[in-house]
């Protein structure tokens, strides 16, 4: 199928990296700025994010909003902000990077300069205090880098780097102060005479009351100790002022991220890989054990029984003298396990898809591990998961079309029509009306309009063709041949032990492949929600493929106990043992939910609800998807390894 897929790729890449005016993204570079002395260093400024409480460690929204949003009175540049071009990735993550008044020049150090003075009416302070109540944080560029804050963790005492730094900060009073000046001491590397670049951004905000602006952009900061009070706020003039230090800095422009990578707690990940290797190797060798001695014996067994002569019918033969019985449990139901399932073209459609989001996780972990996703280059894992999900189109179609083919499936129009669109379209219907909670608020999450329609037709002009064209292929190909032919009356399947039945099995099976990836998918949630960096990508890797193993091994054992209990509806059981793992993930959502997140207001509960479902159901087809071709791959073996009259 690569040669059906290859050509789209130039076609799409060329697409994404074309400017356009609506939404303004590309596919970014990293390539470093070298300055002068006295060159003028941009900075940016990124929206306003939710950040960890002070308080309580606890989430407390979901939105993020504008920098520039009214009520925040920020200070704008002449001419007003100007947008700087993202990549979709980038887009659809949230980011909205404009940029600022803040005038910073290489190596001149600025003791006190003023912005511009803002006044606050009642709605803006009541909306400011809102917001530094639950923790949001803001984002500064400054060459790209982001601006950092030192940080302790409350819970472990740790101390570490964060992008972002306070609004504002809690005073026991009851009250909240706002930050209206910043000090940055900015970290450069010289390569030579006149070459310097950007390794390092730190911010240190505080509040002063008292602070005002003097005569040619200069200005007279105010006493740290006595802060500015947002009950203060209303009909006041609020000076915004800054500060500017460079520093040498012996660290290399290609390392310069290292400090806001540090890992945190690293012994939680070892123990969690660790814990999650001995559970695949016990359940691997469980398998290898139970299957292996099992499977020789009763393939052993049914061949030494099809050689008895069968005129022999006295029972007292050879058979009876090697303890060779008539045939029993896996064997019994072979005229019947090929049997096509109930629902065909549904379980073609979720396999269809889900092998296309396998090829593409896999695709994107592994870039990212090799470091072509850099930190740096933003909202590059989205771009590239965007990117791979449309042009592996052709994968979906065609193996939804070769599997509904070989269930004896006859309506082909409808499988071709609906892989590209039932699950596209659920979850692009989902995302459209949580966008819609984040249009009515005004946040600067909410994906624009003209981003959707350009995804819209992304996917109508690319994805949709490549999926016909793979089911079209995927219709010309010949069923996959079985090893057994199929009875034409079913037989009789007896009642099921306790945990061979659906949900018990399903619960039993679908908590080891949760267990496997639990600690980093804590940690990708804490990072969609806090809006941090996510960059473990080693791990993920490993995490990914002791999920892809466990998934199979628990579904194929689950299987093998189905069979020998005379079961042969396996293949929608097989989907979803593996595929209840992602209940487990929405259950952990829900436990965060509860313990991790204090969100007021209908809206966000409704988004954070939304968007954990919507990943879980992704998950359920991706880890269903591997537990049924892990156990079609070992029910063909078993079957083609017999003897059959």
């Amino acid at each position: 199928m690569w040669y059906v897929c290859r050509g789209s790729i130039f076609l799409l890449f060329t697409f994404l990296t074309t400017p356009w005016p609506s939404s303004a993204f590309y596919l970014p570079g990293v390539a470093p700025t070298t300055y002068a002395p006295g060159d003028r260093v941009p900075l940016n400024v990124n929206r306003v994010t939710p950040g960890i409480s002070t308080k309580d460690s606890q989430l407390h929204s979901v939105f993020s909003y504008d920098y520039y949003h009214p009520s925040f009175r920020f200070c704008q540049p002449e001419g007003g902000p100007q947008r700087i071009s993202e990549s979709l990735g980038s887009i659809l993550f949230g980011d909205r990077i404009l940029t600022s008044p803040y005038e910073l020049y290489m190596l001149k150090n600025e003791t006190c300069k003023a912005l511009c003075e803002t006044t606050f009416d009642e709605d803006a302070a009541a909306f400011v205090r809102e917001r530094i109540w639950q923790s949001y944080d803001l984002n500064w560029l400054i060459d790209g880098l982001p601006a950092g804050q030192k940080w302790r963790d409350l819970d472990t005492g740790q101390e570490f780097s964060r992008a972002g730094f306070e609004l504002g900060s809690l005073e026991d009073s009851r009250d909240v102060t706002l930050h209206d000046h910043v000090e940055l001491v900015i970290d450069y590397h010289e390569l030579g005479p006149n070459k310097m670049r950007v390794v390092g951004v730190w911010v240190t905000p505080s509040s002063r009351k008292d602070s005002r602006a003097l005569e040619g952009g200069e200005a007279e900061c105010g006493d740290a100790n006595d802060p500015l009070l947002v009950s203060d706020l209303v009909n006041s003039p609020v000076t915004w002022t800054y500060s500017v230090y460079w520093r040498p800095s012996a660290t290399a422009w290609a390392t310069r991220w290292d400090k806001y990578l540090d890992v945190v707690s690293p012994r939680i990940h070892w123990y969690s890989l660790i814990n999650s290797a001995l559970i695949v190797l016990l359940l691997t060798g469980m398998v290898a054990a139970v299957l292996l001695r099992a499977l020789r014996k009763d393939i052993a067994r049914y061949n030494r029984l099809d050689r008895i002569n069968l005129d022999d019918l006295s029972g007292t033969s050879a058979a009876l003298d090697d303890g060779v019985q008539e045939d029993s449990g896996w064997k019994l139901v072979h005229g019947d396990v090929f049997r096509a399932p109930s629902h065909p073209l549904m379980l073609s459609i979720f396999l269809g898809n889900g092998a296309q989001l396998f090829v593409m996780t896999g695709l994107t972990i592994a870039f990212a591990l090799l470091g072509f996703l850099s930190p740096s280059n933003r909202g590059s894992i989205g771009t590239v998961a965007i990117l791979l999900y449309t042009i592996l189109g052709c994968v979906g179609g065609y193996v939804s079309a070769r599997v509904y083919k070989t269930f004896g499936g006859e309506a082909w129009k409808q499988n071709i029509a609906l892989t590209p669109f039932l699950v596209p379209g659920i979850v692009f219907s989902t995302f459209f009306l949580l966008n819609l909670l984040l249009w009515a608020k005004r946040s600067s999450g909410a994906v624009p309009f003209s981003t959707m329609l350009v995804i819209v037709f992304i996917w109508f002009i690319i994805t949709v063709p490549l999926s016909f064209l793979g089911s079209w292929i995927g219709f010309k190909q010949p069923p996959i041949h079985s090893p057994v032919r199929t009875n034409q009356i079913p037989r009789q399947i007896p009642p099921s032990a306790g945990y061979l039945r659906p949900v018990p099995s399903a619960l039993l099976g679908g908590v080891l492949p949760f267990i496997t990836i639990f600690v980093e998918l804590y940690l990708i949630m804490s990072s969609i929600w806090f809006s941090k960096v996510y960059y473990m990508f080693g791990f993920l890797f490993v995490c990914y493929g002791l999920m892809i193993i466990t998934s199979a091994a628990v579904t194929i054992l689950m299987v093998y106990f189905l069979l020998c209990a005379e079961n042969y509806h396996w293949r929608w059981r097989a989907f979803f043992t593996a595929g209840t793992s992602a209940l487990y993930v929405f259950l952990n959502a829900l436990i965060y939910w509860m313990t991790k997140a204090s969100l007021s207001g209908f809206a966000g509960n409704v988004l954070y609800l939304g968007y954990s479902a919507l990943i879980s159901l992704l998950f359920f087809i991706l880890t269903g998807t591997i537990g049924f071709f892990a156990s079609w791959f070992f029910v063909r073996k078993i079957y083609g390894s017999i003897k059959i009259d």
